[in-house]
Order: C-alpha cells, then sequence, then structure tokens
C-alpha cells in the first residue's frame, strides 16, 4: 500500500525525523492560506501523486511569494502528470502539499527495503541524492554503501555512523545524521514497511539534517496490525478494478493488453502471461484468484476482468490441487451468464474434479473453447482474438 508524501512525513514526524514543516491543500484557496499559515518567504508547491518524478513533469515549483504560490497552484491542481511511473496515462494531481522552503547546502540519499537475497531489512545510502537510485546504481554502484540489519539488534549506530562517514556528511553533522537513520528505522519496523526512500536527504546552511521528500510503502499482510495506516489510503489514487478485486481477495494488477488472464497461483499467472505473449498476444491483467477460492470468488474475478474495456477474449488457466475443477468451472458459468458474456472464452482445466469441471462447462450452453495445455489455451485465444 503506498501512500502521499505529506502522510508519510508525518509519520516519520512522530519518531523523530526531521521534515519540513508543511501543509496539504485541496484548492487554490487553501494552497495560498497554507503557504500565509507557513510564514515563510519561500514556499514549494509540490503534487502529491503516488508516483515519483514528479519533478522533472512540472509537479514541484517554488515560489517566492504569495502570487507565486496562487499561481503554481492553479498550474498544477488538476493537471495530469505523465512520469515514469505514472504510465502514458498519467494522474491526475488532486491535492497538494505546501511546503516551507530550505537552504539545501547538499542532497543525499537513504533508503531502507527487505532484501530478499539476505532475507533482512537493508539500509541504502548514496552522495548521489536528488536523482533516481537506478540510476545511481547503474552508472555508479560504487557510490551506493549498504548495511544489512540484524532483526534482533535492529540498526546498529555503529552502521549509521559508518554509512554518514561512507556518504560524506560533514563531520559537524554525522551525530544528527545517525539519529536521522535510526529514526528512520525505527518507523520502518514499527510500521511494517516495504519501502522507506528519503530521496533527497538534504544538510541546509544552519546545520539540520532533513528529509526533503519521502516515500513509504507498506506490506499490505501486515495492514491489519495498522488501522491507523489503512486509514491514509487513497482510493482515488488506485485502479478501481484493483481496488474492487481487494475487496474479494484477488491478486489483480491491470496491464495495457487485451486478453484477460483468470488463473490460480501467481507463479501459474507469470507463466501464463509469458505463454500469452509468447504466441503473440497481450495480457491484459495479472490475476490470481488464490488456491482456496469459493465460486463468488471467481465469480467476481470474471467480472473485474470484463469490466475492462480492452479485454477482447479471456483465458481462465486452473491447475486443480487445492482450487477444485469444478469449483472454477461453476464460477466461469456463473459469471458468464450474469454478465451476458459476448467474447471468446478460452478455458484449460487440470488437476482435481478436472473431468467434472469440463462436464459442467460442457453442459453449459455457452461458447466456451477447451484447452488441453497451457500452450494450447494461449495459441487459440491469441487467434480468437486476432
Amino acid at each position: 500500500m503506498n501512500i502521499h508524501e505529506y502522510q508519510g512525513k508525518e509519520i516519520l514526524r512522530q519518531y523523530g525525523v526531521k521534515v519540513p514543516d508543511g501543509r496539504v491543500a485541496f484548492t487554490v484557496e487553501e494552497a495560498v492560506e497554507a503557504a500565509k499559515t507557513l510564514g515563510t518567504s519561500v514556499c514549494v508547491v509540490k503534487a502529491q501523486i503516488h508516483a515519483g518524478g514528479r519533478g522533472k513533469a512540472g509537479g514541484v515549483k517554488v515560489a517566492k511569494n504569495l502570487d507565486e504560490v496562487r499561481t503554481y497552484a492553479e498550474q498544477i491542481l488538476g493537471k495530469v502528470l505523465v512520469t515514469h511511473q505514472t504510465g502514458p496515462e498519467g494522474k491526475e494531481v488532486k491535492r497538494l502539499l505546501i511546503e516551507q522552503g530550505c537552504d539545501i547546502k547538499k542532497e543525499y540519499y537513504v533508503g531502507l527495503v527487505v532484501d530478499r537475497a539476505t532475507g533482512r531489512i537493508t539500509m541504502m545510502a548514496s552522495e548521489e541524492g536528488g536523482t533516481e537510485i537506478e540510476e545511481v546504481a547503474e552508472h555508479s554502484p560504487e557510490k551506493i554503501f549498504k548495511e544489512v540489519i540484524d532483526p534482533v539488534t535492529g540498526l546498529n549506530m555503529f552502521q549509521a555512523r559508518r554509512l554518514a562517514y561512507a556518504i560524506n556528511i560533514p563531520n559537524a553533522l554525522v551525530n544528527k545524521a545517525v539519529k536521522f537513520m535510526m529514526s528512520l528505522y525505527q518507523a520502518f519496523a514499527d510500521k511494517d514497511c516495504s519501502i522507506a526512500e528519503i530521496n533527497p536527504l538534504v544538510v541546509t546552511g544552519d546545520g539540520e539534517v532533513m528529509a526533503l521528500d519521502a516515500k513509504l510503502n507498506f506490506d499490505s499482510n501486515a495492514l491489519f496490525r495498522h488501522p491507523d495506516i489503512v486509514a491514509l489510503r487513497d482510493l482515488e489514487e488506485e485502479d478501481p478494478k484493483e481496488i474492487e478485486a481487494s475487496k474479494f481477495d484477488l491478486s489483480y494488477i491491470a496491464l495495457d493488453g487485451n486478453i484477460g488472464c483468470m488463473v490460480n497461483g501467481a507463479g501459474l499467472a507469470m507463466a501464463t502471461m509469458d505463454i500469452v505473449n509468447f504466441y503473440g498476444g497481450e495480457p491484459a491483467n495479472f490475476l490470481d484468484v488464490g488456491g482456496g477460492a469459493t465460486e463468488e470468488k471467481v465469480t467476481e474475478a470474471f467480472k473485474i476482468i470484463l469490466s475492462d474495456e480492452k479485454v477482447k477474449g479471456i483465458f481462465v488457466n486452473i491447475f486443480g490441487g487445492i482450487m477444485k475443477c469444478d469449483i472454477i468451472a461453476n464460477g466461469v458459468v456463473g459469471a458468464a451468464k450474469q454478465v451476458k458474456l459476448d467474447r471468446p472464452l478460452v478455458v484449460r482445466l487440470e488437476g482435481t474434479n478436472v473431468e467434472l469441471g469440463k462436464k459442467i462447462l460442457n453442459e453449459s450452453g455457452l461458447n466456451i473453447v477447451a484447452a488441453e495445455s497451457m500452450a494450447d489455451g494461449a495459441e487459440k485465444i491469441v487467434a480468437l482474438v486476432k
């Protein structure tokens, strides 16, 4: 789950992480009032969307007076920002962060991720702040320093100090940088984050170490422990189909293709998308109904796929282990009848109760194309859509 920058900064502030003072605004007038409240000569007007690269897309402006705040707010609010993370369709800006300006002396990068290779949280730091960390990793990997964190002890002060010296934090500010990193780690661990990215971390003219930007993502599997985090969810930033899928505990991600896929198991879903691509098709989604799906969940999954206007055909690929093929078949038939299916449908069933599942499909009276294998199914749905 993602949240906005201003929400992330509020969480970090609770842990003692230094962040600029700021106010959220939903209208131009609120933006101007926020700037007045801050009482600083320079304000930053920042678009709030769930995507990086906002500055390059014109979503971050420095205002030197209230008139400029008003002008920039009018320009950014309602604008569709297109960044490398939004895709070509972009995202509409519906809220702004009005933040006090600060005297930036140097920019750095600090981030925390869960490293699957070590099974531990890892803190990364670089003196190449303000740029995409992926670019730094590609062109100057030697400038990224890492500390793997023991889950028993947490981040040790010597590790934070080692990072601070490695990225050339001024000696006089090393202790502040260490405190910053320790607090950032505590917030990450307490809130079950999956990513915490501070880019840039800055040192200022008055000797502060501050998070000028903040990106926090959270492990969805741990949200039951954090109702305060769930309350920050902005549904307007998410695909309506993905929201609907989450209500039924379905794993759904919208893609750009025209072949809807319904599969049980994440690995099989990935393989299904690959084989659809192999035969010249484009998947419209990733959808995993899970191993213990009910007929109701399968029906809802079918409806969600069909709600995508780009979908020209559907490939159902089920290997029944825990999930029984007859349950899938009943769900497919029920959903197809409810939505009055008018697009090609290819179904491949294998595993538990497969014969019963095929019998249900054959006797449904629907125009369902049976497939003998995953490859056979992918080839047939691609041909039907084309």
